[in-house]
C-alpha cells in the first residue's frame, strides 16, 4: 500500500471530484482503501474532505473576497478551501501547519500565490471570523453553504430562524445508528458483544421507536470486519427511516408489498416486527440492489421475505403496501455530501411525478380495506402531501388515516415524510 499523508490523500479526492463526476464518499473511500493510515490520520483525511465540501460556498466567497476576479485552476481553487478550511473550521490545526502542508502541495508556479493569499487571511483572523458570522445571517445560503434556491425556498416556508436551524444541522457530522436485530439477538447480549468488539455506544430514544431498539454508536471498528456486524445483529439505519414501517403497523398474518425495498433496512424491520409471521414481499426493480437486498434479507435473517422484481412478484392483492419513494433526499443533506451541488430545482417536479406514478401502480395491488404508507426523505410539499392529494382526487377511494414530518433540528433524526392512506372496503 502506498503512504500519504492525510492533507495529499484530501487534496486528490477533492480535486478528482472537481475535474469528475464521481460522489466525494466514493473517491474517499477507494482513497483510504489503497493507503496505510492511523486512525487519526484517516479521521482527518475525512474531515477534510467532507468539510470542504459542506462549506465550498462559503470558502469560494472567501477566496473571491481575496483574489477578485482572478479565476483559479481547480487545483488552486481546491488548494485554497483546503487551506482556509483548516484557518478557519478546524481550530486544532496550528496555522502554520494549515499553511505549510497546503503550499506543499502546490505546484511550482502557484505556491507563491496560494501562500499569500492563506498568510493574508490569517493574518485577519479575527476580523474574516466576524464577518463569516454576519454572513450567516446578511446572506445564509453564502453563510452556511447551501444553494440559493434551495434556502429560498425553505425561508418562504418556514422563516429565517428555523431555517438557519436546519441549515447549521446540515453542516454537522451525521451521526451513525444501529438497528438491534430482534430476529437474532436480545439487548443484553448484543451490548455484551459490543463490549467485547470495543464499541462505545449511546442509547437513542425517539417516540415513535421502542426503548432499546436503535443505539448512536458514537466509536467502533470497520463494521464489515465484526461478527456482530457479520451475523446479522444489527443494521445501520437512521431513526427517522423507521417511521414508516411503524405507521404502516402490519398485523400478524399479514401479506405486504414494499415496493421500493432496496437495501432493504425498512423490509427487515416489517419482518422483525412480526416475527416472520408475515408474507412479505419486497420488489426492487434494479438487479444489483435486489442482489444487496436479498443478501441483506438473509444476513438479518427476514425469512419471510421474497425479493423480486414486480413483474416476477408472487402476489397480487396486498393487506398493507409500503411505497418508500426515490425522491430528492432534502431530509438527508448532512449525509449525503453532494447532494446540495448536484440537485437542481426542476428535478423536484419530475420527482414528483414519479411519486404519483408509484402510487398508481400501486393502488390497484391493494385490497379493500387495506392500508398503504407513503414516504419519503424530502422535506418538499410537492414530493410530499403535495403527491398525496393528486393522488386522492384521481382515486377518492382512499383517504388520509394520518400522516407525520420529521423535521431534523426538532426530532434529532434525518427529515422523513409518511403519509398513511386507507382504502374504502
Amino acid at each position: 500500500m502506498l503512504q500519504r499523508k492525510p492533507r495529499e490523500i484530501a487534496f486528490r479526492v477533492l480535486l478528482d471530484r472537481e475535474t469528475g463526476r464521481d460522489y466525494v464518499e466514493d473517491l474517499l473511500d477507494a482513497a483510504l482503501a489503497a493507503v496505510r493510515l492511523p486512525a487519526v490520520d484517516r479521521g482527518l483525511a475525512q474531515e477534510l474532505v467532507f468539510g470542504v465540501v459542506r462549506w465550498q460556498a462559503t470558502l469560494d466567497w472567501l477566496i473571491e473576497r481575496k483574489t477578485g476576479s482572478r479565476r483559479q485552476t481547480p487545483a488552486v481553487q481546491v488548494l485554497l478551501r483546503l487551506g482556509l478550511y483548516q484557518l478557519f473550521w478546524l481550530d486544532r490545526v496550528p496555522d502554520h501547519a494549515a499553511v505549510n502542508e497546503t503550499v506543499s502541495l502546490a505546484g511550482p508556479g502557484d505556491s507563491g500565490f496560494v501562500n499569500a493569499i492563506l498568510r493574508g487571511l490569517a493574518r485577519e483572523r479575527e476580523a474574516t471570523r466576524a464577518l463569516l458570522d454576519r454572513l450567516k445571517t446578511d446572506n445564509p445560503a453564502v453563510g452556511w453553504s447551501h444553494p440559493g434556491w434551495l434556502v429560498d425556498r425553505w425561508s418562504a416556508r418556514w422563516g429565517a430562524a428555523r431555517t438557519a436551524r436546519l441549515l447549521a444541522w446540515n453542516n454537522t457530522p451525521p451521526r451513525t445508528f444501529a438497528r438491534m436485530n430482534t430476529l437474532m439477538v436480545e439487548p443484553a447480549k448484543l451490548i455484551e458483544q459490543w463490549r467485547i468488539e470495543d464499541f462505545s455506544y449511546d442509547f437513542g430514544r425517539w417516540d415513535w421507536i421502542p426503548e432499546n431498539l436503535v443505539f448512536e454508536l458514537k466509536s467502533h471498528p470497520p463494521l464489515g470486519s465484526l461478527a456482530s456486524f457479520r451475523q446479522g445483529w444489527f443494521y445501520v439505519q437512521d431513526p427517522s427511516t423507521l417511521l414508516a414501517p411503524r405507521m404502516l403497523d402490519p398485523k400478524p398474518g399479514d401479506r405486504v408489498l414494499d415496493l421500493c425495498a432496496a437495501p432493504g433496512g425498512k423490509t427487515t424491520l416489517l419482518a422483525q416486527m412480526l416475527e416472520n409471521d408475515v408474507s412479505l414481499v419486497a420488489v426492487e426493480p434494479s438487479v444489483a440492489r435486489r442482489q444487496r437486498l436479498s443478501e441483506n434479507c438473509e444476513r438479518l435473517c427476514a425469512d419471510c421475505t421474497v425479493v423480486a422484481s414486480v413483474e416476477d412478484a408472487p402476489l397480487r392483492e396486498f393487506d398493507r403496501i409500503l411505497v418508500d419513494a426515490p425522491c430528492s433526499n432534502t431530509g438527508v443533506v448532512r449525509r449525503r455530501l453532494d447532494l446540495r451541488w448536484r440537485l437542481r430545482l426542476e428535478e423536484i417536479a419530475r420527482l414528483s411525478r414519479a411519486q404519483l406514478a408509484l402510487l398508481e401502480q400501486a393502488a390497484p395491488l391493494l385490497c379493500p380495506g387495506g392500508t398503504l404508507a407513503y414516504s419519503t426523505c424530502s422535506l418538499e410539499s410537492e414530493e410530499n402531501r403535495g403527491v398525496v392529494d393528486a393522488f386522492i382526487v384521481a382515486h377518492p377511494e382512499f383517504t388520509v388515516a394520518t400522516e407525520r414530518e420529521l423535521f431534523p433540528p426538532d426530532d434529532k433524526a434525518d427529515g422523513a415524510y409518511v403519509a398513511v392512506l386507507r382504502k374504502a372496503d
